[in-house]
């Protein structure tokens, strides 16, 4: 993973005097097929403190599924919300910044092409992560939302153009270590899987017609259920989801659509929405009201919006596709995920700068080189 201090302003020395006592802070930049996400935090004892956040909608994957390649368009969009990335983290002087790129980067032919323009115009150096680690980041950021009553969960990350799933054995090690301490490979994941649909691409296989909206949305979820049916990795868990031990976690944009959905809100509120139950039949009932409705009334939701109309449904049938092959009665909603995760890593990352740069008498920098 990337660090890039060409997109940090002044020297190590203005930058260090300016800072001061001030804690470090930390930046963390997920590019993904459909977002744009940067979190800012410095570290606290038990984990870290936000100082900024940033989100846009790019939808750097449009037309990707179709074409092999990333659009004009789409890379114009993304490369506005990275510029403003890069000037935050330059306004912030962030001390040190992991950013990372998914699906889309993965995918697209001219990927290595737009990561290098990246550089170029913003100064930040993105690296393309496999799925195997944006799935250890992914629950890594949910560790918190872990019930260590259960005995397994399942962290379910849909994304813009893959859905990530990561079986979790809750009674494993790994899952109560400080920042410090933390190391993404060492959580007992008991089996993962990438399955390349998500939201955007869902969205753009089937889209949206005249005719009947449940043959339309179940054609989606069979579409999803077949790569998650043929992985058998998993299995030996299945009796402990079968008898009620487990739960799942979804993180994505459209989960945490459904979850303000069922609760009315007026307007998306990130505290009321992340960490909140559901159950399955809450979840089902928020689907119907979804099918119910035309794209046009989706688009007035308050916690919809026109830039997700289109999108909600596919990840309600990713949902339900999981729901159905790994029934769990309890699901948590998580605003949060890759960047958290990042962030733990991240500081975990400078321990061992800290210790060795004391042990060799140099003195610890303001920005890592």
């Amino acid at each position: 993973m990337s660090e890039a201090p060409s997109a940090q302003s002044g020297s190590r020395g203005d930058r260090q005097g300016t800072r001061g006592g001030a804690p470090p802070a930390y930046a963390a930049l997920d590019l993904g097929t459909n977002n744009c996400r940067l979190l800012i935090a410095t570290p606290t004892h038990a984990g870290f403190r936000v100082v900024e956040a940033y989100s846009r909608i790019v939808r750097l994957g449009e037309g990707l599924s179709m074409t092999g390649r990333m659009s004009e368009e789409a890379m114009d969009r993304a490369l506005a919300a990275l510029t403003v990335c890069a000037e935050k983290v330059r306004r912030r002087r962030c001390d040190r910044i992991k950013a990372i790129a998914t699906q889309a980067c993965r995918q697209a032919e001219n990927g290595p092409e737009f990561i290098a323009r990246v550089a170029s115009e913003t100064g930040l150096r993105l690296q393309i992560i496999t799925p195997k680690e944006e799935a250890q980041l992914s629950v890594a950021g949910c560790v918190n939302l872990l019930d260590r009553q259960a005995e397994a969960a399942l962290v379910v990350d849909v994304g813009g153009g893959s859905t990530e799933l990561s079986w979790v054995d809750l009674k494993g090690q790994g899952l109560d270590a400080r920042p410090r301490e933390f190391a993404a490979w060492r959580l007992p994941i008991k089996a993962w899987l990438s399955v390349p649909m998500g939201v955007v691409t869902l969205a753009e296989r089937f889209p949206e017609a005249h005719g009947s909206p449940e043959a339309w949305f179940r054609a989606m979820v069979e579409a999803v259920k077949e790569p998650i049916a043929a992985f058998t990795h998993a299995n030996p868990l299945r009796e402990t989801f079968a008898s009620g031990r487990a739960h799942m976690v979804g993180t994505s944009g459209a989960i945490t659509s459904l979850a303000g959905l069922h609760l009315d809100l007026p307007r998306y509120d990130r505290g009321r929405v992340d960490g909140l139950w559901m159950t399955r039949q809450e979840c089902d009932t928020i689907t119907g009201r979804l099918l119910a409705w035309t794209p046009r009334e989706r688009a007035a939701q308050p916690c919809i919006g026109p830039d997700r109309a289109d999108l909600v449904m596919a990840g309600a049938a990713i949902l339900q596709a999981v729901q159905e092959l790994w029934p769990c009665e309890r699901v948590r909603v998580a605003d949060r995920g890759l960047r958290e995760g990042l962030l733990m890593s991240l500081m975990s990352d400078e321990q061992p700068r800290r210790r060795r740069r004391r042990r060799s008498g140099v003195r610890p920098a303001g920005a890592a080189a």
